[in-house]
């Protein structure tokens, strides 16, 4: 995992998404890949910690086929980037454990729930996948063939882009933020796992500022961890895998 800023004991802090003023300074670093929160300082008080994790592999991922919301399980790579996520946040001390309802989530957060001794995963039904509507299943090449258009604003998450009768980019988006907002009125101030697709925990980074919307296909490996803090209505991002911040490297 990487340090956004690059100086160790600093991180970035991003706009309120809800468009009000934003709080000043820094805090302490975090995690850098530990995942251990135990060097937060006092200035974090009632900011919710929200470790974000993106499922393990499917036989879809290897495919490079549109997910969605079909109920795929892990494969056997799945398994093994769901011991790498739970072995990363072993020691995050977390209160609680949420998961998107789909299984390739549900059975990535039951072996981190496992490892860091968090009981019952508990479903979030605002983390579930985007809706790819007609392109579930495809390949974005085929996706491409079908509907150039929409497929081309989706690419660039431009302005009303979204799935052809499947979801919107702006609906998916805003249903992540609340669902970390909503994590951050349950658990003031504490620590958080929460398990979620790639493509949403993008949306995620768009909501935060922190990647422009037409960069939004940054890389999140199956099994990463991507880490916000969540206090009303602002979200700052603490850490992101490395593979995020390769420029230029965008993923289908």
């Amino acid at each position: 995992m990487a340090d956004l800023s690059g100086t160790k004991g600093e991180r970035r802090l991003v706009a309120p998404l809800q468009g009000t003023g934003s709080g000043g300074g820094h805090g302490s670093g975090g995690g850098h890949g530990s995942g251990d929160d135990g060097d937060r300082d006092q200035s974090d008080h009632g900011w919710t910690r929200v470790h974000l994790v993106r499922h393990g592999t499917t036989t879809l991922n290897r495919s490079n086929r549109y997910r969605g919301r079909r109920d795929v399980p892990l494969d056997r790579g799945g398994w093994d980037d769901a011991w790498t996520a739970a072995r990363e946040l072993e020691h995050s001390e977390p209160v609680a454990i949420y998961s998107s309802p789909l299984r390739r989530a549900r059975d990535t957060a039951r072996i981190v729930a496992d490892v860091t001794g968090v009981e019952p995963v508990t479903d979030l039904p605002a983390f579930t996948n985007l809706h790819y509507g007609d392109w579930e299943g495809l390949t974005s090449a085929e996706a491409a063939q079908r509907d150039p258009e929409a497929f081309a604003a989706y690419q660039l998450c431009a302005p009303g882009a979204g799935c052809p009768r499947g979801e919107s980019l702006g609906m998916a988006t805003r249903r992540m933020v609340l669902g970390l907002q909503l994590i951050a009125a349950l658990h003031p101030g504490e620590t958080v796992i929460a398990v979620s697709h790639a493509a949403m925990v993008r949306l995620a980074l768009v909501a935060t500022g922190w990647v422009e919307p037409a960069s939004w296909r940054a890389d999140l490996p199956n099994g990463s961890v991507t880490t916000f803090e969540v206090q009303d209505q602002q979200i700052r991002l603490v850490n992101v895998p490395a593979a995020a911040l390769v420029a230029g490297v965008l993923v289908d």
